[in-house]
C-alpha cells in the first residue's frame, strides 16, 4: 500500500488547508475549506481530483467554501451531524465511532466539543495523521466558543491518548503566540523553553510549524498539562482537579 500523501498550505490570513490523498485509489478529500479558490489550485498543483470535503465544524472559515468547491468538483460533503442546518450541502452525517473511507484510507470521526458543541477530528490510525480542526493547536487549543471547560478538557484529553507518533495537522498557525504564553507561565521549563526557541526560527525563516505530534504536545503543550504538578505549582493550584487547572490556563490564554 502506498504512503497517503498530505498537501498543505496556507489560507486567509493565519489557516492552512489541508488536501489529503490515497495514491492506491486516486480519491482526493478537502480537510474543511477555508478558501474554495485556493484549494482547487492546490489540487491542480498536485495533479489531484477532490472528491470529498470532510468538515471539523461549522465556522466560515472550515465550512464556508463547501458550496463553491462542491460546485466545482461534484465531491461529497462529510460533515458532523450535530451541525446539520449550520454546515451547508452535507451528503453524510457522522459522530463519534463513525469510520469514513478515502479510497482505501479508514479514518476514525472523534467527537470533540468544546471549541463548538458539534466539533469533530478525523484520525487515519494505520497512517497515524490526525486533523484536528480547532480542538488542538500546536502549543495551545481552541477558544471556548460554544463548549464548557469540562468538555474541551475531555477532548483534549481523547486527543492526547492518540498514540504519540501521531502526526497532528491543526487549521491555524497560532503557534508562536501560543509558545510565548507557556512561556508566560512557565519560563523556565526546559521542555516549553526549547519549543519556543525551535517556533521562533521556523517563523524567522517563514517556516510552518505544522504539523505537531502528539508525543510533543504531551510534554510541552499546557493546554494538554493539566495533571503535570510543575504546571499546578506555576498555577497555585496543586489541589485542583485537572478541568479546574485547564479552564485557568484558558482563562488567561484568552486575555493573554
Amino acid at each position: 500500500m502506498s504512503s497517503l500523501l498530505v498537501r498543505q498550505f496556507s489560507c486567509l490570513q493565519d489557516n492552512y488547508g489541508f488536501l489529503v490523498h490515497d495514491p492506491d485509489s486516486g480519491e482526493t478529500a478537502a480537510i474543511d475549506t477555508p478558501d474554495a479558490d485556493r484549494i482547487l489550485a492546490e489540487a491542480g498543483k498536485a495533479g489531484w481530483t477532490i472528491t470529498q470535503i470532510w468538515n471539523t465544524h461549522h465556522h466560515w472559515d472550515h465550512a464556508g467554501g463547501n458550496l463553491a468547491l462542491k460546485q466545482a468538483t461534484g465531491a461529497r460533503i462529510i460533515a458532523p451531524s450535530y451541525d446539520r442546518g449550520r454546515i451547508e450541502g452535507i451528503d453524510t452525517e457522522v459522530s463519534d465511532g463513525d469510520v469514513v473511507m478515502l479510497g482505501t484510507r479508514a479514518a476514525q470521526v472523534l467527537f470533540t466539543p468544546g471549541h463548538t458543541l458539534g466539533h469533530v477530528i478525523y484520525w487515519f490510525e494505520d497512517d497515524a495523521v490526525a486533523f484536528v480542526g480547532d480542538t488542538l493547536f500546536a502549543m495551545g487549543c481552541g477558544r471556548l466558543f460554544e463548549g464548557s471547560p469540562q468538555q474541551m478538557w475531555t477532548s483534549l484529553s481523547r486527543v492526547a491518548a492518540l498514540p504519540d507518533n501521531t502526526s497532528v495537522y491543526c487549521a491555524h498557525e497560532y503557534t508562536q503566540a501560543n509558545a510565548h504564553f507557556a512561556l508566560s507561565i512557565e519560563p523556565d521549563h526546559p521542555g516549553v523553553k526549547t519549543y519556543a526557541h525551535e517556533v521562533d526560527r521556523l517563523r524567522a525563516d517563514g517556516r510552518a510549524t505544522v504539523p505537531t505530534t502528539i508525543g510533543r504536545e504531551k510534554a510541552a503543550n499546557p493546554f494538554l498539562r493539566a495533571a503535570d504538578p510543575a504546571l499546578r505549582r506555576a498555577l497555585g493550584m496543586e489541589d485542583a482537579d485537572d478541568a479546574a487547572v485547564f479552564a485557568e490556563v484558558r482563562r488567561r490564554k484568552d486575555s493573554f
